[in-house]
Formats: C-alpha cells, structure tokens, sequence
C-alpha cells in the first residue's frame, strides 16, 4: 500500500500541472466565448443576414446556429483575439498613449472605480508587463528578516529615504519582502545596502521561487544542492 501511494502521487505530480494549465486555457477561452465573441458572433450574423447575397438560402436561426452555436464560433474568438492584438500596438503609441490617459484620467475620477481599478492594473501590470517589473523592482537581495539570522529574500525598489540616510550617512536600500505564495504583496523595509548581499536570480526566478514556497529553484542553485 505504501508502494502505490507513493505511485500515486508521484503520477498525480506529473498528470496535475498538465492538467491544470490544459484548465486555465479552457477556461480563458470559454470566458472569451461567452462574454465576447458570442457577441461579435451575433454582430455578424446580422451583417450577413441582411446582404442575403453573401448566404443565399441561410435563415437567420441557420446563421445563429452555425456562427453563434456551432464552429462558426470560432470566427469570434479570434477576431477578440486579432482585437487584442490591435488595442496593444494602438495604445503602444503616442497617441494611443494619450488617449489611454484620458480614459484612466476617467476612471480614476468615477467614485467606485478609482476604488478598484489601481490595484487591479498594478496586479495585471505586474503579471503581465516585463517593463513594469522592471520599473518597480530592480534587483534581487537576500537580507535578515524578520530578525539576525533568519534570511529572506527581498526585491530592491529604490534607494533608501532620505531623511534616513542623511540621519545615518549611510547607502540604504528600500526592499520589498514578497508574501508566499502571493508575491505582489509583502512588507517594506529600509535597510543599509552593507547588510544586504545580492543574489544571481532575475526577477522572474525569485517570483517562482517565492509563489512555489522555495519548492522552485533556479536550476544552477539545484545543482549545487544535489551535489
């Protein structure tokens, strides 16, 4: 009995990360499917409904059938996606730019949305934008927290405060120490950059390694550890 457990969550190791990606992709295209292409889809079924020359004989419950309910679907799909695509190298530009800051300009002036929509974008631009990652965190540094002798891996975000190294005539570092296995959030402290000592991680490894509670490593430093 010891055997097969051990065989069985050694196959669920392996089968469950398949699988639950293999999930996130379904469940991102059935979101996509039913909360915008299903909508797309039905723009087109009246487009193509009345040019009837494009579909001679197609009633409009035979268009609906096959372009809202049926393969035809997928013309939604990636039509949002194409969409997607077009909005990021619109906005990616100067005036697309401009024109993005008036319309967060608006939101951040709507009472209950400005509540919200801050700490949305910093999760989605963190997760998703390398360029913000990079503008917020600049290097990663293992420093004793919460107390001497206890190490904790923290991101740099800037230079200490300035009434403090004026105080103490010292270089200090303001550090990020990530929460596991919720990385985007965590505490900030200041602490002189001599008592930090910097690690050979990127970002993205020490986020892995800070989401995985330390069960994910860079592979250079499992090397080291099986040796």
């Amino acid at each position: 009995m010891a055997q097969i457990k051990s065989y069985f969550f050694r196959g669920l190791a392996v089968i469950l990360p398949t699988i639950v990606t293999i999930w996130i992709f379904i469940w991102g295209y059935n979101f996509i499917q039913e909360n915008i292409s299903c909508y797309i889809n039905k723009g087109l079924v009246l487009v193509m409904y009345r040019i009837p020359f494009i579909f001679p004989g197609w009633t409009k419950e035979s268009l609906e059938a096959f372009w809202v309910n049926g393969w035809g679907s997928i013309a939604g799909f990636a039509i949002a996606l194409i969409a997607v695509v077009l909005a990021g190298f619109i906005f990616a530009s100067v005036i697309g730019r401009a024109l993005w800051r008036v319309i967060e300009g608006f939101i951040m002036n709507t009472p209950v949305l400005r509540r919200v929509y801050p700490y949305v974008k910093q999760v989605t631009d963190f997760l998703l934008t390398r360029d913000e990652q990079k503008k917020f965190f600049s290097r990663v540094v293992a420093v004793e927290y919460p107390r001497k002798g206890i190490w904790s891996i923290g991101f740099v975000t800037g230079p200490g405060l300035k009434k403090i190294v004026e105080n103490k005539e010292k270089e200090f570092l303001t550090i990020l120490i990530p929460n596991s296995p919720m990385p985007v959030t965590g505490y900030v402290i200041v602490v002189p950059k001599e008592d930090t000592i910097p690690l050979d991680m990127t970002i993205e490894e020490a986020f892995r390694f800070a989401i995985s509670a330390g069960v994910i490593t860079p592979d250079n430093k499992m090397k080291e550890m099986n040796k």
